[in-house]
C-alpha cells in the first residue's frame, strides 16, 4: 500500500511544472480557436487552458499549426472566450490512471465520474490515451471461442477471444437491440463499453434495464454524448480502449464494445477539417483512415496473455454498407456482423444477415462435431434466399426441385432459430444443439 502510495506521489511529481508557460488568444471562429505565443513549446496534442476573462477555464487541444499560430479546439464551451484570453500550456501527454475500482462507475471522456457517485481513485499505473498497439509479431493468437448469449452470433459467426467484430446496420435497424444483448450475456471477466455520440436519453435506460446491476458490477461505461465537442467524442474512443488495455494487461480476458465506430469518425472528421485538411473520400478527411486503424489495432490478443474482445458498431449511411468508414473497418476487423432492414422489417430480432456475415476464424472456432451441421444450414438458407422471389409470388412449383422443398420446408424452423428475445440467453452448445435438431430431428 505504501509503495502503492510512493508511486503514485512520484507520476504526480513528474507531471509538475515548476513554472507556467502562457500564450494569447488570438482568434475565435466556431470551435476554431487560435492561439498566439511560444510555438515552440507546443505540438499536436498539447493540452492548454484558456482562462477567460469573466467564467470557467476551458480545456483545449492543438490540432494544428498555420501562420505562427496554434490551431485548438476545445473540450467544453467557449461562451465568454474572446481576443486576449489567457493560453497556459500544459502536459502535452494525455494520461489516466485507472484502478480495478472503477469498476461499476459511469466515466465521461475526460475521465471524471459522470454517474453521481462521488469521485474516482487514482492507480499508481499511468496510462497513455493514444497508446500504440503491441508489437504484431510479439501478440498471442487468438483464444478460446469466446459465448456471446446470441445464437445467431455464436453459431454462423463464432467469435474467439481476441478477435475483433464489426457490427454493420443502418439506423433503426436495431443495433442497439444487438449490442444490448451481447452486453449484458456475453461470457468475460470485464466489459469496457464506449457509448460514443449517443442520444443522451439512451444512457440511463442502457445502464439500468439493458446492464443491470450484475452486468454494471463488471463494467466501466464511457460517455460522450452527441451534444459534446468532437474532441470529446474522439476523446472518449481513446479512453475506452485505453480502459480495456489497463485490464488486458492483467491477465483478464475484457470484451471491449464501442458504439458506435461511424461518430468516432465523423468527429475525427470536423477536427480534422477544422485543423485545414482538404475533404477527400466522400467529405472525410485523410487523419479518419489514418486515426482508425490507430485506434482499431488496440484490441486483440496481448503480449503475455489477457486479451481484447472488440465488438464495435457501424452505423453505415443509407443501408451503403460500401461506405468509406464502413469499408475501411471491415478491412481492419477479423469479421463483420451485418444486420438488415429487410429483415427488422419483417420481425426478425437480432435482425442479423447470417449469409453476408463473416468471422475469420471460421470454421477452426466451430466443434468438428457440428461444423457439417451449420454449413448445411447456411445451404439451406442459401437456397431460399436465391428462390424467395418465385417462392412469395408463387412462381414455384412444389416437387420441381428437391433441394428447395427442403430449404422451403426447414426455413420457418431456421427463421425462429435467428429470432431471440432480448432477456433470452442462448449458450454454444445450447445454439449447436439446437440447429442440429432442427435439420436432423431423429438425432437427439
Amino acid at each position: 500500500m505504501l509503495f502503492s502510495s510512493l508511486q503514485s506521489l512520484a507520476h504526480e511529481l513528474d507531471e509538475y511544472t515548476p513554472y507556467e508557460v502562457s500564450g494569447r488568444v488570438v482568434a475565435v471562429e466556431g470551435l476554431v480557436i487560435e492561439v498566439s505565443g511560444p510555438i515552440h513549446m507546443m505540438q499536436i496534442g498539447c493540452r492548454l487552458s484558456l482562462i477567460p476573462y469573466k467564467g470557467t477555464p476551458v480545456a483545449a487541444e492543438v490540432v494544428g499549426f498555420k501562420n505562427n499560430k496554434a490551431i485548438c479546439m476545445p473540450f467544453g464551451k467557449v461562451d465568454g472566450l474572446g481576443p486576449g484570453a489567457e493560453a497556459k500550456i500544459l502536459s502535452g501527454k494525455q494520461t489516466v490512471r485507472p484502478t480495478n475500482e472503477w469498476l461499476g462507475r459511469v466515466v465521461d471522456g475526460m475521465g471524471n465520474p459522470a454517474d453521481g457517485h462521488g469521485s474516482l481513485p487514482k492507480g499508481s499505473k499511468v496510462c497513455d490515451l493514444k497508446a500504440s498497439p503491441p508489437p504484431a509479431a510479439h501478440r498471442d493468437p487468438v483464444g478460446k471461442t469466446i459465448d456471446l448469449g446470441v445464437r445467431s452470433i455464436n453459431t454462423f459467426t463464432t467469435c474467439c477471444e481476441g478477435q475483433r467484430l464489426g457490427i454493420f446496420a443502418g439506423s433503426g435497424v436495431g443495433k442497439s437491440y444487438l449490442m444490448s444483448m451481447l452486453a449484458s450475456n456475453a461470457d468475460c471477466d470485464v466489459a469496457i463499453i464506449g457509448l460514443i455520440g449517443e442520444r443522451g436519453r439512451e444512457v440511463n435506460e442502457f445502464i439500468h434495464k439493458v446492464l443491470g446491476k450484475k452486468g454494471l458490477e463488471r463494467s466501466i461505461i464511457v460517455v460522450a454524448t452527441s451534444d459534446e465537442p468532437p474532441l470529446i467524442r474522439r476523446q472518449a474512443a481513446y479512453l475506452t480502449l485505453t480502459l480495456a488495455e489497463f485490464f488486458r494487461d492483467q491477465g483478464k480476458n475484457v470484451l471491449c464494445m464501442m458504439d458506435s465506430v461511424t461518430r468516432v469518425a465523423l468527429a475525427q472528421r470536423e477536427i480534422g477539417l477544422s485543423a485545414g485538411e482538404p475533404p477527400t473520400t466522400r467529405g472525410y478527411t485523410p487523419s479518419v483512415f489514418t486515426e482508425l486503424p490507430k485506434l482499431l489495432e488496440r484490441a486483440g490478443p496481448g503480449v503475455n496473455g489477457g486479451s481484447i474482445t472488440g465488438l464495435f458498431s457501424v452505423l453505415v449511411d443509407g443501408d451503403n454498407h460500401n461506405e468509406p468508414v464502413a469499408d475501411t473497418v471491415r478491412g481492419i476487423l477479423d469479421g463483420h456482423i451485418v444486420m438488415e432492414r429487410a429483415l427488422a422489417e419483417r420481425g426478425q430480432f437480432p435482425a442479423v444477415n447470417v449469409l453476408k456475415s463473416i468471422s475469420r476464424t471460421m470454421p477452426d472456432s466451430t466443434p468438428e462435431a457440428y461444423r457439417e451441421v451449420v454449413n448445411q444450414a447456411k445451404n439451406h438458407l442459401t437456397v431460399y434466399d436465391d428462390m424467395e422471389e418465385l417462392i412469395r409470388l408463387g412462381a414455384y412449383k412444389k416437387g420441381t426441385n428437391p433441394e428447395v422443398d427442403r430449404a422451403i420446408n426447414l426455413f420457418p424452423q431456421l427463421q425462429a432459430f435467428l429470432k431471440q428475445g432480448k432477456q433470452e440467453v442462448s449458450s454454444l452448445e445450447e445454439g449447436y444443439k439446437a440447429l442440429a435438431n432442427i435439420l436432423n430431428p431423429q438425432e437427439k
